[in-house]
């Protein structure tokens, strides 16, 4: 099926996706009902190859959305990493671990993404990427209708409770060209992601050119 790409400025992407979670939640007047209500927390993935920089999206919504009547909630998927003793039991270059064992969904669904809908309370971080060690950190209490803003790579199709994803897209020839030597090992593991994911994301955004995203309609 081809799709056609809308070209939009980084503002319209802002707003479309405030527009999504909106729509989610049954804040937009003429939405169509959504599975929440106004008051319920809604879960938002910002998913993307590290170069596209998932994370300065997900940072960039925290204003329009609390702008919007939407209390905001910061969590990112390299936080909540399994143990380095079982993302590397493969080794340390395994595309299929990657892809398959890294995330510890398991734990980003218990302490963060279903905590934050059963219980009104998330947890920031789980373990430091980097020491591999705990991170320590409190529960914090959220207010009705917060908007959990994950960002993260490989993340989609996992498993993970979210309720809108968003995925920033890039074509292989791109994704070889900003990835680094040392990271070459990885490549395989996006391209198989690619294909796994094709029709699962709420929106597909294009970013071969960062200063030029495109929307993808069918």
């Amino acid at each position: 099926m081809s799709t056609r790409a809308e070209p939009v400025s980084e503002t319209v992407l802002v707003e479309r996706i405030v527009d999504l979670v909106l729509a989610c939640s049954g804040d937009r007047a003429g939405a169509p009902s959504g599975r929440h209500d106004a008051g319920s927390p809604v879960r938002l993935l910002i998913d993307g190859h590290p170069s596209t920089r998932p994370e300065r999206l997900a940072d960039a919504l925290v204003a329009p959305l609390e702008a919007a009547g939407r209390p905001t909630a910061r969590v990112s998927v390299g936080d909540y990493l399994r143990p380095r003793s079982l993302r590397l039991e493969r080794g340390r270059e395994d595309p299929d671990s990657l892809l398959d064992s890294w995330i510890d969904v398991g734990a980003l669904n218990r302490e963060a993404l279903t905590r934050v809908v059963e219980r009104r309370e998330y947890l920031p971080s789980l373990r430091d990427p980097d020491t591999d060690r705990a991170t320590r950190s409190a529960y914090v209490s959220t207010a009705p209708g917060t908007v959990l803003v994950l960002d993260g790579a490989l993340a989609i199709g996992r498993g993970l409770d979210v309720d809108v994803a968003v995925h920033l897209s890039l074509k292989p020839a791109t994704i070889r060209r900003r990835t680094p030597p040392e990271q070459t090992w990885t490549i395989p593991a996006y391209e198989q992601y690619a294909r796994e994911i094709e029709g699962l994301p709420d929106l597909v955004v294009r970013v071969d050119h960062p200063d030029h995203p495109a929307l993808t309609h069918a």
